[in-house]
């Protein structure tokens, strides 16, 4: 049994450990191993196998006891933009390295109550900024699938940690595509809930309007059972949270999707797109069609602006919400310093990254007397306009679906002399952030030299379930959701 744990999903795992088939030390044990055998991948940023032991310890006894929740036991790690109090928590970032935070993010805490067991902190692209995790001050993170790819951002560590089979289940955040992004390149599953859904406190800001987190798993069945744990408001402490209440979106899953409408934009199977991608994707497609499902096309006629939409908005917020980062309260301080202006400049200079440093830059410009009505306030009127063509297009279809990204995963450092590159391929993921709904990644086959495609579901607000359950039906009919890479 030991040796094929780590090929065993979230719901499977917890039906072991409630059989007492395996206990979750024993489990712990054995994915910190796989954690120690597989670092070269650069997944995990932190460990700590005395204090995962001792959830593990806990659960067990809770599950002796009979009164464990449904998850108890299962091993979860969380992408390092998810403030933590037994792990340090350094968002990527040389500017929080060592950094320990005094309370545990709404997220991690709803996690625990649910009695997963945190295994460690995973690496992300510093501040969740870049759609390759190659922004990370550490280091970059490798795509299992292969080693000489990227696993998509930002965030990658997550992705990669649960393609390796390094933990069953991790945590990601989704502020243009950073869920779907990455699961899509290393052929998982990820879903972002609608805006609102996941409570946001002690989520390290990026873009406050946009930021959402989520789950990353390899079934939809996981991605539901996960989501059911996180979601549900948090009114007391995130003035963004839904006042809806938390769901079991695992009773949607098993609903017949005969008669469904599946919006297809004509914008995502432009020129743009790799034919390797296209063809994985129609044949996901061409699946649910045959289960009943019934194709329509649809338009989303502002998806080309997302990308300057976006590169407007999102840097203007990050550049509000790390100017918190200055020396003065926690983080990094320079060393060598004359005043406190220079002791500012010093300090976010050496904290800072490249990227980092270039959205800021952007922002504040952007925010700028002279520039603001030109191109934030501009961006902002577009932003309701993306949001209202979604509406149209959901007269007509239930859910929307196309590909993730135009291609599968680059070679790391393809893009480094052009942050472009990067910025292009959030072309298909940004319009759904821009409008706050709920999208998804779900595995649609292999493209050039092997490498995974997703297939993108987008649903109207709160319609997670709806997604769920599409992307389930689909995994009941294929079984690219348990392609493995060679030699994991």
């Amino acid at each position: 049994m030991a040796s094929s744990l780590h090929d065993l999903s979230v719901a499977e795992l917890a039906t072991q450990l409630r059989a007492k088939s395996v206990s979750a030390v024993e489990l712990a044990e054995h994915f910190l191993a796989r954690a120690e055998q597989h670092a070269e991948l650069g997944a995990f940023l932190a460990t700590d196998r005395q204090v995962s032991l001792a959830q593990a310890r806990a659960a067990d006894a809770r599950l002796a006891a009979g009164d464990a929740p449904p998850l108890a036991g299962v091993p979860v790690a969380h992408k390092d933009i998810f403030v933590t109090r037994d792990f340090p928590t350094t968002a990527g970032s040389r500017m929080l390295q060592g950094y320990r935070s005094p309370f545990d993010a709404t997220v991690v805490a709803r996690l625990a109550e649910a009695g997963l067991v945190n295994l460690g902190k995973l690496n992300c692209d510093e501040f969740a900024m870049g759609s390759a995790n190659e922004n990370s001050a550490y280091r970059p993170v490798q795509n299992p699938w292969d080693r000489t790819r990227v696993p998509g951002g930002s965030s990658g560590g997550s992705a990669a940690a649960v393609a390796a089979r390094l933990v069953p289940a991790a945590t990601g955040t989704d502020t243009g595509g950073s869920i779907r992004q990455p699961a899509s390149f290393c052929g998982l599953t990820g879903i972002k809930p609608t805006y609102g859904r996941a409570s946001r406190y002690g989520m390290i800001a990026f873009a406050s309007s946009l930021d959402q987190a989520g789950p990353m798993a390899r079934t939809a069945e996981d991605c539901a059972l996960l989501l059911s744990a996180m979601c549900g408001p948090d009114l007391d402490r995130d003035s963004t949270s839904l006042d809806v209440p938390a769901e079991d979106f695992t009773r949607s899953l098993n609903e017949s999707v005969s008669g469904l409408r599946i919006g297809l934009p004509k914008e995502f199977f432009g020129p743009g797109l790799a034919g390797d991608v296209q063809t994985a994707v129609r044949a996901a497609l061409a699946e649910l069609e045959r289960q009943g499902a019934r194709l329509v096309e649809i338009s989303l006629p502002r998806t080309e602006l997302a990308i300057p939409v976006y590169y407007i908005i999102a840097p203007a917020e990050a550049s509000s919400n790390l100017s918190r980062f200055d020396g003065v309260k926690f983080g990094h301080r320079a060393k060598d310093y004359t005043d406190l202006e220079d002791m500012y400049k010093k300090t976010r200079a050496e904290g800072f990254g490249d990227e980092v440093k270039r959205r800021i830059m952007t922002g504040a410009y952007v925010l700028s007397h002279g520039y603001y009505d030109a191109y934030y306030l501009q961006a902002q009127k577009v932003r309701r306009m993306i949001a209202d063509d979604f509406q149209r297009a959901f007269q007509d279809c239930d859910v929307i679906a196309g590909p993730v990204a135009p291609t599968v995963a680059w070679s790391l450092g393809a893009h480094g002399a052009d942050p472009l590159a990067d910025y292009l391929a959030d072309i298909y993921t940004l319009p759904a952030s821009l409008a706050g709904l709920p999208g998804m990644s779900v595995p649609a086959g292999l493209g050039e030299g092997g490498m995974p495609v997703g297939l993108q579901l987008i649903g109207n607000y709160l319609q997670e379930g709806r997604l769920l359950n599409l992307a389930h039906r689909l995994q009941q009919a294929t079984d690219w959701h348990a392609a493995k890479p060679a030699g994991i």
